[in-house]
């Protein structure tokens, strides 16, 4: 793509996500429904103004790492400790339950072969972070006490979904499995995000005190991004997903991060590890800019990556297929929210919540694509399965929290 040619769409992209946003947010609508119907209009689907290039698809990226840095910034791990074992609960049930039933569905009830049940299985136990958070807080629920077991079941997702990938890639390519393999790939995830945060806020602390002596604007911005950056690069480094390191970075910024610890490195200067309201927010000033700027063109690219004219309308194959394997994908997400102790109305909150696949569901159905896995025909079902998981729980939750009952008193 020439220079000329990337500012145009680049342009095309930015009006587009914004003045659809703004128009369904008027009729009450999340504003992410506007932004996945603006890919949709731009993209393959409709005007083809805009393809899934790799130019655009990087900015996506960036994008969807500053939301998740927002989010960790957001997220308090006391109260998410607080939940116990229902982020892990919903996360591995979210996981299991749908990768079961996509199985059962295509290799008992379509006698699809072993592979290619597989694959369609581990698309249907994607959840997508991003487009969950962005409904919730278009919902104004980001802070509720659903929206945190959510947060951090659909982290534990993510990183499972990263190990199904993986194994699949593996069966897929050399028709073998390396437990071993695997196993490290694990191990080096957990130890990412668990010292991460750390390391992280240690390079925060440092940041805040040069910033604070700083001799121009723009240090503060400049290095934190940097650390974004730099925590996406380390979790590919060990096989994490990128926006997991934004999730890290964010955490370290936070208001709600930190530890009675203070470590001397000379005898006028110490870092403490203790949280920081005031840096962060000086933080969330300064990223919210780029926040807003860049996260809607994630959005916009799931639409754009949504090519629906790939579908046969008219094949009975497709559409039995796809009508059977929503059936699962909703079921299957829907479900793990009521394997967890807690409000009939929160079981309901949380299952909703998990059901979207957005981008992580594209990656697997584009790869077994690619590797010849799933025909054109299963493609197409799937394509139908993630568009419709992505566009109907905004609507689902906005309707939930519109029929609640307003606390008394």
């Amino acid at each position: 793509m020439e220079l000329h040619q990337f500012f145009l769409l680049f342009a095309i992209v930015l009006i587009a996500a914004r003045v659809f946003s703004e128009t369904v947010a008027r009729f009450g609508i999340p504003a992410v429904i506007g932004e996945l119907l603006a890919g949709l209009m731009v993209g393959p689907s409709l005007l083809g103004w805009v393809s899934p290039d790799a130019t655009m698809k990087l900015l996506a990226e960036i994008g969807i790492i500053l939301l998740l840095f927002e989010v960790g910034m957001d997220t308090d791990l006391r109260r998410l400790a607080s939940s116990g074992t229902k982020p892990v609960i919903v996360a591995f049930v979210g996981f299991l339950l749908p990768f079961f039933l996509g199985y059962a569905v295509s290799a008992w009830l379509f006698d699809l072969s072993l592979l290619t049940a597989l694959f369609i299985g581990g698309t249907l136990t994607a959840t997508s972070i991003g487009i969950t958070v962005r409904v919730l807080d278009d919902l104004k629920k980001r802070h509720s006490d659903e929206a945190q077991i959510v947060i951090g079941a659909a982290v534990l997702d993510d990183i499972l979904g990263v190990l199904a990938l993986a194994f699949l890639y593996q069966f897929a390519v050399e028709q073998q499995v390396s437990v071993q393999a695997l196993g490290e790939v694990g191990l080096y995830i957990v130890l990412f995000m668990a010292l991460a945060p750390f390391v992280a806020k240690f390079a925060a602390e440092i940041i805040d005190h040069f910033d604070r002596r700083a001799a121009s604007p723009g240090l503060l911005l400049t290095m934190a991004l940097a650390l974004i950056l730099l925590f996406s690069w380390l979790a590919h480094l060990v096989g994490a997903p990128e926006i997991m390191g934004g999730f890290a970075a964010g955490l370290a910024f936070g208001q709600h991060f930190g530890l009675k610890m203070r470590i001397r490195l000379t005898p006028s200067y110490a870092i403490a590890f203790t949280p920081s309201p005031k840096l962060a927010q000086k933080v969330e000033d300064q990223m919210r800019p780029l926040i807003h700027t860049f996260s809607p063109l994630f959005f916009v690219m799931v639409g754009v990556s949504l090519n629906l004219n790939v579908v046969d309308w008219g094949s009975s194959f497709i559409w039995a297929l796809a009508g059977a394997l929503l059936v699962a994908a909703f079921i299957g997400k829907f479900a793990a929210g009521f394997c967890i102790r807690a409000s009939r109305r929160m079981q309901t909150a949380i299952g909703m919540s998990m059901i979207p696949r957005g981008e992580v569901g594209l990656i697997f159905a584009q790869l077994g694509f690619s590797q010849n896995i799933l025909p054109g025909e299963l493609y197409a079902a799937l394509l139908i399965v993630i568009a419709l998981t992505t566009m109907a729980p905004p609507f689902m939750l906005k309707w939930f929290y519109a029929t609640e009952k307003p606390a008394s008193g």
